[in-house]
């Protein structure tokens, strides 16, 4: 019997090798999707030393010559069961600051990278009950900076939702998971800088504290499983409590006489 495959893009990075080694812990596959060859052949090593079966493929995602290899790996590894959307990217900080060209970078990678992955694989998700993970942002549901990052995820929210509904009779299962602050390699270079940036943020997280990559893996790990077998077309937040609210403003509301 083949071995069922998840293919999850921006493998190389942080959030995308826990969900890779996650996966394959899992029981699965997994085709490792990056352009950066390094830090992907860091991550299929992993997952070898972890007895776990995998394959690094260099891809650029927006490429139609390379979406085809990834379909081509995919199916030599056995049969593609799971696809994570992983990849994203930002550019400008704030709107006033941004460009048209900005604009069509955050689409390009954030957006149209995900629906041309999803589409390259959609005849073998369709026969075989496939699942997708789209990795989505709190940034989708809410001001946060990065305007067209922002967008670029809450398109994909609404894409997620779109897909869920359209293929659900084939038996596809469709879902997000929309990451808060995630301590990566990035905000880590941002601690060098001010070591105070996590105990600054931890006001905004009701959990006191911003997720690991293994957060992510973990919800995503759940939602590709057998016990997620009834949901889809949902965007789950793993945020520790970001967009639930602050308690600082539950707390003045709490004490005041008006409610």
């Amino acid at each position: 019997m083949s071995e069922q495959v998840a293919i999850v893009t921006g493998a190389g990075g942080d959030i995308g090798r826990a969900i890779s080694l996650q996966l394959a812990s899992d029981g699965l596959a997994v085709l490792c999707v990056d352009i950066d060859d390094k830090l992907n052949a860091e991550t299929t090593a992993q997952i070898a030393s972890n007895g776990g079966k995998c394959h690094a493929l260099h891809c650029d995602i927006l490429s139609a010559v390379d979406q085809e290899k990834m379909r081509a790996a995919a199916l030599d590894l056995g049969v593609p069961k799971v696809l994570v959307n992983n990849v994203g990217a930002i550019t400008a900080a704030s709107l006033q600051a941004s460009t048209v060209e900005n604009w069509q970078r955050d689409f390009d990678i954030n957006l149209k990278g995900a629906v041309a992955c999803f589409k390259t694989l959609e005849n073998q998700f369709k026969a075989n009950q496939g699942v997708v993970i789209n990795i989505a942002s709190v940034n989708g549901f809410g001001v946060y900076g990065h305007p067209g990052y922002s967008a670029m995820k809450a398109a994909i929210v609404h894409f997620t939702r779109f897909a869920a509904v359209e293929y659900g009779k084939f038996g596809m299962r469709i879902n997000a998971v929309a990451p808060g602050t995630v301590r990566t390699t990035a905000w880590n270079a941002r601690a060098e800088q001010n070591p105070e940036v996590f105990e600054e943020a931890k006001r905004w997280y009701p959990l006191q504290r911003v997720a690991d990559p293994q957060d992510i893996a973990n919800a995503v790990s759940f939602l590709t499983s057998s016990k997620a077998n009834a949901i889809t077309g949902i965007c789950l937040p793993v945020d520790c409590g970001l967009t639930a609210g602050q308690s600082e403003l539950a707390g003045t509301f709490s004490q005041s006489s008006d409610f």
